[in-house]
């Protein structure tokens, strides 16, 4: 398998703007958690990885994105699997191109990044409108009060994020309220990584 540092090198070399780095940081962090919290604790090194390369070709090519990434992922010595893991972010979506993405998610952890990727966005944007711009402080009522309000981060799609709720089987508060302390319990982690970068 790709080690992290591998991984995190390989997105470097096709992401060089600090929000894309930094949202790849974000899932990787998010899945690592979600893998030790869901019993994939042995894998949550694999979990992140999935999670720091799922955007690898959405800053050079988001026309095409999911379209180009195995390209790019294989190039870099990537395994099928992590390949498969990130295009099916992308299910069911319809990208610039006029392509509909027909990567399934089948794994839980395939699941997990498809329904926390878009909603990673909308906790972040949450975040920096409070006056700790933080997480740690954010209850699930308030992240509900902006996920209902339909000019918030309009772009990250609640349709998407319903859908990745749906089929982890999950009621969508429980993957609001786990994603937000998953985003909570790593964001030092995450700062300090930013800060080196």
């Amino acid at each position: 398998m790709i080690s992290r540092d591998e991984a995190f090198e390989l997105l470097k070399k096709y992401n060089k703007d600090t929000f894309h780095i930094q949202h790849a940081l974000t899932v990787e962090a998010v899945m690592r958690w979600y893998a030790k919290e869901l019993g994939y604790g042995d894998k949550d090194e694999y979990w992140g990885i999935v999670g720091l390369l799922h955007d690898i070709d959405f800053e050079l090519y988001p026309e095409e994105h999911c379209l180009k990434a195995p390209e790019l992922l294989k190039e870099g010595g990537v395994s099928d699997d992590i390949i498969h893991a990130d295009c099916s972010h992308g299910y069911g979506i319809t990208v610039g191109c006029g392509a509909t993405i027909d990567v399934e998610p089948e794994h839980e952890m395939e699941k997990v990044l498809f329904a926390a990727d878009e909603l990673t966005g909308l906790i972040g944007a949450a975040a920096l409108m409070r006056p700790s711009k933080s997480c740690k402080d954010m209850e699930l009522k308030s992240l509900k009060k902006k996920y209902k309000s339909k000019g918030f981060a309009a772009g990250c799609s609640r349709e998407v994020i319903e859908r990745g709720a749906d089929q982890l089987g999950w009621e969508l508060d429980k993957l609001l309220e786990m994603t937000l302390k998953a985003m909570a319990d790593s964001e030092d982690t995450i700062a300090a990584e930013m800060s080196e970068h």
